[in-house]
Protein backbone atom coordinates (compact mmCIF):
# COMPACT_ATOMS: atom_id res chain seq x y z
CA UNK A 1 0.00 0.00 0.00
CA UNK A 2 1.51 3.05 -0.94
CA UNK A 3 1.70 6.63 1.40
CA UNK A 4 -1.15 8.61 -0.84
CA UNK A 5 -3.67 5.72 -0.77
CA UNK A 6 -7.28 6.09 0.93
CA UNK A 7 -7.61 5.22 4.50
CA UNK A 8 -9.15 1.53 5.57
CA UNK A 9 -12.84 1.51 5.90
CA UNK A 10 -12.56 -0.27 9.48
CA UNK A 11 -11.27 3.26 10.07
CA UNK A 12 -13.98 5.37 9.26
CA UNK A 13 -16.50 2.84 10.62
CA UNK A 14 -15.05 3.08 13.91
CA UNK A 15 -14.93 6.90 13.56
CA UNK A 16 -19.02 6.75 13.00
CA UNK A 17 -19.79 4.23 15.81
CA UNK A 18 -17.50 5.99 18.26
CA UNK A 19 -19.92 9.42 17.44
CA UNK A 20 -23.18 7.64 17.68
CA UNK A 21 -22.70 5.60 20.62
CA UNK A 22 -23.99 6.35 24.43
CA UNK A 23 -21.86 8.70 25.68
CA UNK A 24 -21.32 7.04 29.18
CA UNK A 25 -19.06 9.98 30.63
CA UNK A 26 -21.44 10.58 33.61
CA UNK A 27 -21.67 7.18 34.40
CA UNK A 28 -17.68 7.19 35.02
CA UNK A 29 -17.52 10.77 36.57
CA UNK A 30 -20.37 10.39 39.14
CA UNK A 31 -20.72 7.51 41.85
CA UNK A 32 -24.20 9.66 42.54
CA UNK A 33 -25.43 9.62 38.93
CA UNK A 34 -24.66 5.71 38.92
CA UNK A 35 -26.95 5.03 42.00
CA UNK A 36 -29.92 7.85 40.81
CA UNK A 37 -29.38 5.78 37.37
CA UNK A 38 -29.34 2.22 38.58
CA UNK A 39 -32.60 3.29 40.40
CA UNK A 40 -34.11 4.44 37.92
CA UNK A 41 -33.61 1.74 35.32
CA UNK A 42 -35.00 -0.65 38.33
CA UNK A 43 -38.34 1.40 39.29
CA UNK A 44 -39.15 1.91 35.39
CA UNK A 45 -38.85 -1.78 35.01
CA UNK A 46 -41.64 -2.14 37.51
CA UNK A 47 -43.81 0.71 36.34
CA UNK A 48 -44.02 -0.73 33.45
CA UNK A 49 -45.66 -4.13 34.23
CA UNK A 50 -48.53 -2.08 36.25
CA UNK A 51 -48.45 0.28 33.05
CA UNK A 52 -49.54 -2.82 31.03
CA UNK A 53 -51.61 -4.34 34.25
CA UNK A 54 -53.99 -1.77 35.17
CA UNK A 55 -55.65 -1.14 31.66
CA UNK A 56 -55.99 -4.33 31.03
CA UNK A 57 -57.31 -5.30 34.48
CA UNK A 58 -59.96 -2.26 33.79
CA UNK A 59 -60.76 -3.79 30.34
CA UNK A 60 -61.38 -7.19 32.13
CA UNK A 61 -63.64 -5.43 35.06
CA UNK A 62 -65.27 -3.38 32.46
CA UNK A 63 -64.88 -4.21 28.70
CA UNK A 64 -65.27 -0.16 28.03
CA UNK A 65 -62.65 2.05 26.32
CA UNK A 66 -63.83 4.82 28.19
CA UNK A 67 -63.33 3.39 31.20
CA UNK A 68 -59.82 2.58 30.45
CA UNK A 69 -59.36 5.95 28.92
CA UNK A 70 -60.72 7.72 32.31
CA UNK A 71 -57.66 6.86 33.90
CA UNK A 72 -56.57 9.51 32.17
CA UNK A 73 -59.02 11.65 33.83
CA UNK A 74 -59.03 10.54 37.48
CA UNK A 75 -54.51 11.32 37.17
CA UNK A 76 -55.33 14.93 35.50
CA UNK A 77 -56.16 16.77 38.63
CA UNK A 78 -53.65 15.14 41.28
CA UNK A 79 -50.82 16.04 38.33
CA UNK A 80 -51.68 19.37 37.87
CA UNK A 81 -51.91 20.03 41.64
CA UNK A 82 -48.93 18.16 43.18
CA UNK A 83 -46.52 18.61 40.22
CA UNK A 84 -46.78 22.53 40.53
CA UNK A 85 -46.17 21.80 44.20
CA UNK A 86 -43.60 19.69 43.99
CA UNK A 87 -41.39 21.97 42.31
CA UNK A 88 -41.56 24.68 44.60
CA UNK A 89 -40.67 21.83 47.53
CA UNK A 90 -37.78 20.85 44.82
CA UNK A 91 -36.49 23.98 45.48
CA UNK A 92 -36.56 24.79 49.01
CA UNK A 93 -35.67 20.77 50.00
CA UNK A 94 -33.24 18.50 49.75
CA UNK A 95 -34.60 16.54 46.61
CA UNK A 96 -32.85 13.40 47.56
CA UNK A 97 -34.64 13.10 50.08
CA UNK A 98 -38.30 14.05 48.64
CA UNK A 99 -37.61 11.40 45.69
CA UNK A 100 -36.41 8.94 48.57
CA UNK A 101 -39.55 9.64 50.49
CA UNK A 102 -42.24 9.43 47.70
CA UNK A 103 -40.96 6.42 46.16
CA UNK A 104 -41.64 4.43 49.86
CA UNK A 105 -45.31 5.89 49.05
CA UNK A 106 -44.97 4.31 45.78
CA UNK A 107 -44.10 1.63 46.82
CA UNK A 108 -47.03 1.09 49.07
CA UNK A 109 -49.50 2.10 46.58
CA UNK A 110 -48.62 -0.73 44.48
CA UNK A 111 -49.21 -2.83 47.38
CA UNK A 112 -52.50 -1.70 47.87
CA UNK A 113 -53.01 -2.69 44.10
CA UNK A 114 -51.57 -6.17 44.81
CA UNK A 115 -54.04 -6.35 47.91
CA UNK A 116 -56.89 -5.45 45.54
CA UNK A 117 -56.49 -8.08 42.92
CA UNK A 118 -55.86 -10.34 45.37
CA UNK A 119 -59.59 -9.96 45.94
CA UNK A 120 -62.03 -12.92 45.08
CA UNK A 121 -64.28 -9.93 43.05
CA UNK A 122 -61.59 -7.46 42.49
CA UNK A 123 -63.08 -3.87 43.32
CA UNK A 124 -62.79 -1.21 40.30
CA UNK A 125 -62.46 2.05 42.79
CA UNK A 126 -59.95 1.20 44.13
CA UNK A 127 -58.05 1.09 41.27
CA UNK A 128 -59.01 4.63 40.18
CA UNK A 129 -57.96 5.68 43.49
CA UNK A 130 -54.77 4.57 43.33
CA UNK A 131 -54.23 6.00 40.03
CA UNK A 132 -55.25 9.24 41.66
CA UNK A 133 -52.57 8.87 44.40
CA UNK A 134 -50.00 7.67 42.33
CA UNK A 135 -50.51 11.03 40.21
CA UNK A 136 -50.48 13.22 43.39
CA UNK A 137 -47.29 11.46 44.36
CA UNK A 138 -45.61 11.60 40.97
CA UNK A 139 -46.41 15.26 40.52
CA UNK A 140 -44.11 15.95 43.93
CA UNK A 141 -41.56 13.70 42.99
CA UNK A 142 -40.86 14.28 39.03
CA UNK A 143 -39.52 18.04 39.68
CA UNK A 144 -37.69 17.35 42.30
CA UNK A 145 -35.81 14.04 40.50
CA UNK A 146 -35.59 15.89 37.38
CA UNK A 147 -33.78 18.58 39.15
CA UNK A 148 -31.63 16.10 40.84
CA UNK A 149 -29.38 15.31 37.55
CA UNK A 150 -27.80 19.09 36.85
CA UNK A 151 -26.77 19.17 40.53
CA UNK A 152 -24.79 15.75 40.14
CA UNK A 153 -23.48 15.92 36.72
CA UNK A 154 -20.99 18.49 35.14
CA UNK A 155 -22.76 20.45 33.15
CA UNK A 156 -20.99 19.73 29.47
CA UNK A 157 -22.35 16.09 30.25
CA UNK A 158 -25.77 17.28 30.61
CA UNK A 159 -26.86 15.98 27.16
CA UNK A 160 -25.26 12.49 27.63
CA UNK A 161 -26.77 12.16 31.37
CA UNK A 162 -30.52 13.09 30.14
CA UNK A 163 -29.66 10.67 27.15
CA UNK A 164 -28.97 8.12 29.28
CA UNK A 165 -31.60 8.17 31.32
CA UNK A 166 -33.92 8.28 28.84
CA UNK A 167 -32.03 4.95 27.19
CA UNK A 168 -32.82 3.17 30.56
CA UNK A 169 -36.26 4.17 31.07
CA UNK A 170 -36.80 2.56 27.14
CA UNK A 171 -35.00 -0.28 28.08
CA UNK A 172 -37.67 -1.56 30.62
CA UNK A 173 -40.61 -0.24 28.85
CA UNK A 174 -39.26 -2.50 25.95
CA UNK A 175 -38.60 -5.35 28.72
CA UNK A 176 -41.78 -4.55 30.85
CA UNK A 177 -44.62 -4.36 29.01
CA UNK A 178 -43.28 -7.70 26.82
CA UNK A 179 -42.84 -9.34 29.60
CA UNK A 180 -45.99 -8.17 31.28
CA UNK A 181 -48.05 -9.63 28.71
CA UNK A 182 -46.83 -13.21 29.44
CA UNK A 183 -46.98 -12.56 33.04
CA UNK A 184 -50.70 -11.07 32.96
CA UNK A 185 -51.37 -14.24 30.78
CA UNK A 186 -49.66 -16.97 32.80
CA UNK A 187 -50.02 -15.53 36.29
CA UNK A 188 -52.67 -12.90 36.24
CA UNK A 189 -52.20 -9.05 37.08
CA UNK A 190 -51.30 -9.90 41.02
CA UNK A 191 -47.94 -10.75 39.94
CA UNK A 192 -47.35 -8.05 37.97
CA UNK A 193 -48.34 -5.96 40.83
CA UNK A 194 -45.88 -7.92 42.53
CA UNK A 195 -42.95 -7.70 40.96
CA UNK A 196 -43.54 -3.63 41.26
CA UNK A 197 -43.42 -3.64 44.90
CA UNK A 198 -40.20 -5.51 44.85
CA UNK A 199 -38.49 -3.25 42.47
CA UNK A 200 -39.69 -0.32 44.27
CA UNK A 201 -37.95 -1.82 47.39
CA UNK A 202 -34.67 -2.24 45.72
CA UNK A 203 -34.91 1.38 44.39
CA UNK A 204 -35.16 2.82 47.92
CA UNK A 205 -31.77 0.35 48.95
CA UNK A 206 -29.89 2.58 45.78
CA UNK A 207 -31.50 5.88 46.98
CA UNK A 208 -30.92 5.66 50.26
CA UNK A 209 -27.07 5.73 49.53
CA UNK A 210 -26.89 8.82 47.57
CA UNK A 211 -25.49 12.31 49.23
CA UNK A 212 -27.64 14.64 50.28
CA UNK A 213 -28.85 17.70 47.87
CA UNK A 214 -29.75 20.43 49.90
CA UNK A 215 -31.49 23.60 48.25
CA UNK A 216 -29.73 26.50 46.80
CA UNK A 217 -28.49 29.24 49.30
CA UNK A 218 -31.72 31.54 50.13
CA UNK A 219 -33.57 29.17 48.79
CA UNK A 220 -37.33 30.59 48.26
CA UNK A 221 -39.89 28.74 51.14
CA UNK A 222 -42.37 26.30 49.34
CA UNK A 223 -45.95 28.81 48.83
CA UNK A 224 -48.32 30.00 46.27
CA UNK A 225 -45.97 33.13 45.84
CA UNK A 226 -43.01 30.95 44.99
CA UNK A 227 -44.94 28.79 42.60
CA UNK A 228 -46.19 31.82 41.12
CA UNK A 229 -42.42 33.24 40.22
CA UNK A 230 -41.40 29.98 38.68
CA UNK A 231 -44.92 30.25 36.00
CA UNK A 232 -43.95 33.49 35.49
CA UNK A 233 -40.52 32.98 34.45
CA UNK A 234 -41.85 30.38 32.08
CA UNK A 235 -44.41 32.72 30.53
CA UNK A 236 -41.56 35.20 29.87
CA UNK A 237 -39.61 32.82 27.84
CA UNK A 238 -41.21 31.96 24.24
CA UNK A 239 -39.05 29.30 23.93
CA UNK A 240 -39.92 27.56 27.02
CA UNK A 241 -43.31 27.82 26.11
CA UNK A 242 -42.74 26.35 22.88
CA UNK A 243 -41.13 23.08 24.51
CA UNK A 244 -44.69 22.86 27.16
CA UNK A 245 -47.14 23.84 24.23
CA UNK A 246 -45.86 21.30 21.40
CA UNK A 247 -45.43 18.50 24.09
CA UNK A 248 -48.81 18.62 25.33
CA UNK A 249 -50.04 19.16 21.61
CA UNK A 250 -48.30 16.08 20.60
CA UNK A 251 -49.37 14.07 23.16
CA UNK A 252 -53.12 15.03 23.34
CA UNK A 253 -53.70 14.37 19.89
CA UNK A 254 -51.07 11.83 18.80
CA UNK A 255 -50.98 9.42 22.64
CA UNK A 256 -53.23 6.22 21.41
CA UNK A 257 -52.34 3.54 24.32
CA UNK A 258 -55.49 3.60 26.24
CA UNK A 259 -56.60 1.66 22.98
CA UNK A 260 -54.11 -0.69 22.79
CA UNK A 261 -56.23 -3.82 24.07
CA UNK A 262 -59.07 -2.58 21.46
CA UNK A 263 -56.54 -2.27 18.69
CA UNK A 264 -54.87 -5.39 18.99
CA UNK A 265 -58.61 -7.47 19.09
CA UNK A 266 -59.54 -5.53 16.25
CA UNK A 267 -56.38 -6.67 13.87
CA UNK A 268 -57.43 -10.33 15.63
CA UNK A 269 -53.61 -9.83 16.86
CA UNK A 270 -54.45 -10.59 20.66
CA UNK A 271 -51.32 -12.14 20.82
CA UNK A 272 -49.20 -8.43 19.73
CA UNK A 273 -50.94 -6.31 22.62
CA UNK A 274 -47.16 -6.84 24.48
CA UNK A 275 -45.58 -5.76 21.41
CA UNK A 276 -47.52 -3.05 20.58
CA UNK A 277 -46.54 -1.13 24.15
CA UNK A 278 -42.90 -2.20 23.54
CA UNK A 279 -43.13 -1.17 20.31
CA UNK A 280 -42.65 2.79 20.81
CA UNK A 281 -39.94 1.91 23.28
CA UNK A 282 -38.04 -0.23 21.09
CA UNK A 283 -38.11 2.31 18.39
CA UNK A 284 -37.17 5.05 21.10
CA UNK A 285 -34.49 2.41 22.87
CA UNK A 286 -32.69 1.85 19.05
CA UNK A 287 -32.20 5.62 19.23
CA UNK A 288 -31.14 5.90 22.59
CA UNK A 289 -27.97 3.31 21.95
CA UNK A 290 -27.22 5.70 18.88
CA UNK A 291 -27.33 8.78 20.96
CA UNK A 292 -24.04 10.00 20.76
CA UNK A 293 -24.66 12.61 17.68
CA UNK A 294 -27.09 14.25 20.84
CA UNK A 295 -23.96 15.72 22.45
CA UNK A 296 -22.86 17.87 19.05
CA UNK A 297 -26.27 19.11 18.59
CA UNK A 298 -27.07 22.57 19.69
CA UNK A 299 -30.27 23.63 17.64
CA UNK A 300 -32.83 22.26 20.45
CA UNK A 301 -35.24 23.96 19.00
CA UNK A 302 -35.11 22.72 15.50
CA UNK A 303 -34.28 19.19 17.21
CA UNK A 304 -37.69 19.31 18.79
CA UNK A 305 -39.58 20.14 16.35
CA UNK A 306 -38.82 17.89 13.50
CA UNK A 307 -39.35 14.82 16.26
CA UNK A 308 -43.08 16.12 17.17
CA UNK A 309 -43.88 16.37 13.68
CA UNK A 310 -42.45 12.73 13.34
CA UNK A 311 -44.70 11.28 16.51
CA UNK A 312 -47.21 12.70 14.73
CA UNK A 313 -46.61 11.44 11.05
CA UNK A 314 -45.61 7.81 12.11
CA UNK A 315 -49.39 7.78 14.70
CA UNK A 316 -50.77 8.41 11.39
CA UNK A 317 -49.12 5.40 9.57
CA UNK A 318 -50.00 3.55 12.23
CA UNK A 319 -53.57 4.55 12.14
CA UNK A 320 -54.18 3.39 8.44
CA UNK A 321 -52.13 0.61 8.75
CA UNK A 322 -54.15 -2.35 8.78
CA UNK A 323 -51.45 -5.01 8.99
CA UNK A 324 -50.43 -5.64 12.94
CA UNK A 325 -47.15 -5.60 11.24
CA UNK A 326 -47.08 -1.85 9.68
CA UNK A 327 -48.97 -0.86 13.31
CA UNK A 328 -45.71 -1.62 15.04
CA UNK A 329 -43.68 -0.39 12.78
CA UNK A 330 -45.24 3.18 12.49
CA UNK A 331 -44.91 3.33 16.59
CA UNK A 332 -41.54 1.65 16.38
CA UNK A 333 -40.68 5.47 14.58
CA UNK A 334 -43.52 7.19 16.83
CA UNK A 335 -40.84 5.78 19.70
CA UNK A 336 -37.93 6.91 18.16
CA UNK A 337 -39.10 10.46 17.76
CA UNK A 338 -40.14 10.40 21.13
CA UNK A 339 -36.88 9.96 22.46
CA UNK A 340 -35.08 12.51 20.15
CA UNK A 341 -38.13 14.95 20.98
CA UNK A 342 -37.58 14.13 25.08
CA UNK A 343 -33.63 15.04 24.76
CA UNK A 344 -33.83 18.17 23.14
CA UNK A 345 -36.46 19.26 25.90
CA UNK A 346 -34.18 18.27 28.66
CA UNK A 347 -31.26 19.71 27.28
CA UNK A 348 -33.20 23.32 26.51
CA UNK A 349 -34.87 23.03 29.68
CA UNK A 350 -31.65 22.22 32.27
CA UNK A 351 -29.52 24.26 30.13
CA UNK A 352 -31.15 27.31 30.67
CA UNK A 353 -32.95 27.68 33.63
CA UNK A 354 -31.21 29.00 36.86
CA UNK A 355 -30.65 26.06 39.47
CA UNK A 356 -32.56 27.87 42.28
CA UNK A 357 -35.72 28.00 39.75
CA UNK A 358 -35.17 24.52 38.46
CA UNK A 359 -37.36 22.39 40.59
CA UNK A 360 -40.61 25.17 39.99
CA UNK A 361 -39.43 24.57 36.44
CA UNK A 362 -39.52 20.92 36.79
CA UNK A 363 -43.12 21.25 38.11
CA UNK A 364 -44.13 22.74 35.42
CA UNK A 365 -42.87 20.60 32.57
CA UNK A 366 -44.48 17.67 34.73
CA UNK A 367 -47.92 19.19 33.46
CA UNK A 368 -46.48 19.33 29.78
CA UNK A 369 -44.86 15.98 29.48
CA UNK A 370 -47.80 14.36 31.91
CA UNK A 371 -50.43 16.34 31.83
CA UNK A 372 -51.10 15.92 27.88
CA UNK A 373 -50.65 11.82 28.19
CA UNK A 374 -53.44 11.79 30.03
CA UNK A 375 -55.96 14.06 28.45
CA UNK A 376 -54.50 12.08 25.28
CA UNK A 377 -55.86 8.73 26.80
CA UNK A 378 -59.38 10.47 27.63
CA UNK A 379 -59.07 11.76 23.77
CA UNK A 380 -58.26 8.59 22.19
CA UNK A 381 -60.82 6.54 24.55
CA UNK A 382 -63.67 8.69 23.70
CA UNK A 383 -63.22 9.51 19.68
CA UNK A 384 -62.65 5.66 19.88
CA UNK A 385 -66.00 4.70 21.00
CA UNK A 386 -67.65 7.47 18.24
CA UNK A 387 -65.56 7.04 14.77
CA UNK A 388 -63.53 3.73 16.17
CA UNK A 389 -60.30 2.81 16.96
CA UNK A 390 -58.28 2.87 14.45
CA UNK A 391 -59.43 6.03 13.16
CA UNK A 392 -58.85 7.80 16.48
CA UNK A 393 -55.38 6.89 15.87
CA UNK A 394 -54.73 8.26 12.75
CA UNK A 395 -56.93 11.35 12.65
CA UNK A 396 -54.95 12.43 16.36
CA UNK A 397 -51.96 11.96 14.08
CA UNK A 398 -52.90 14.33 11.55
CA UNK A 399 -54.11 16.73 14.09
CA UNK A 400 -50.66 16.60 16.26
CA UNK A 401 -49.00 17.74 12.64
CA UNK A 402 -51.17 20.61 12.19
CA UNK A 403 -50.85 21.45 15.74
CA UNK A 404 -46.94 21.78 15.77
CA UNK A 405 -46.73 23.53 12.64
CA UNK A 406 -49.24 26.16 13.93
CA UNK A 407 -47.19 26.55 17.44
CA UNK A 408 -43.96 26.44 15.82
CA UNK A 409 -45.67 29.75 13.54
CA UNK A 410 -46.50 31.23 16.74
CA UNK A 411 -43.62 30.87 18.68
CA UNK A 412 -40.78 31.60 16.41
CA UNK A 413 -38.42 31.80 19.31
CA UNK A 414 -38.03 27.81 19.90
CA UNK A 415 -36.55 27.54 16.15
CA UNK A 416 -34.01 30.14 17.00
CA UNK A 417 -32.42 28.52 20.21
CA UNK A 418 -28.97 27.90 20.22
CA UNK A 419 -27.12 26.68 23.17
CA UNK A 420 -23.92 28.13 21.76
CA UNK A 421 -25.87 31.51 21.69
CA UNK A 422 -28.67 31.57 24.22
CA UNK A 423 -28.16 34.14 26.95
CA UNK A 424 -30.08 32.43 29.29
CA UNK A 425 -27.67 29.32 28.82
CA UNK A 426 -24.57 31.40 28.83
CA UNK A 427 -25.47 32.64 32.19
CA UNK A 428 -26.12 29.20 34.00
CA UNK A 429 -22.91 28.17 31.96
CA UNK A 430 -20.89 30.33 33.56
CA UNK A 431 -22.43 29.58 37.20
CA UNK A 432 -21.83 25.95 36.54
CA UNK A 433 -18.48 27.48 35.49
CA UNK A 434 -17.85 29.16 38.54
CA UNK A 435 -19.18 26.33 41.18
CA UNK A 436 -17.20 23.42 39.24
CA UNK A 437 -14.12 25.19 38.81
CA UNK A 438 -11.15 25.58 36.56
CA UNK A 439 -11.80 22.24 35.00
CA UNK A 440 -14.95 22.49 34.36
CA UNK A 441 -15.55 22.34 30.54
CA UNK A 442 -18.21 24.62 27.88
CA UNK A 443 -20.72 23.62 25.83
Amino acid sequence: MTSDSPPRQPGRLRSVLRRIRPDVSPWRSSRDFRLLWTSGSVTAFGSFLTYVAVPLQIKELTGSSFAVGLVGAVELVPLIVFGLWGGALADALDRRKLVLLSEAGLGLLSGLLLLNALLPQPLLWPVYLVAALVAALGGLQRPALDSLTPRIVAYDQLPAAFALNSLSRNAASVVGPALAGVVVAVAGVQTAYLLDVVTFSLSLLLLARMRAVPPSTGAEKPSLRAIATGVKYAWGRPDLLGTYAIDVCAMLFAYPVAVFPFLAGELHADWALGLMYGASAAGALAVGVTSGWTSHVHRHGRMLVAAALGWGAAMVLAGLAGNVWLVLLGLALAGGADQISGIARSVIWNQSVPDELRGRLAGVEVLSYSVGPQLGQVRVGGMAALIGVRSSVWVGGLACVVGVLGLTAALPKLLAYDSRTDPHAAAVRATRRTAEGPAAATV
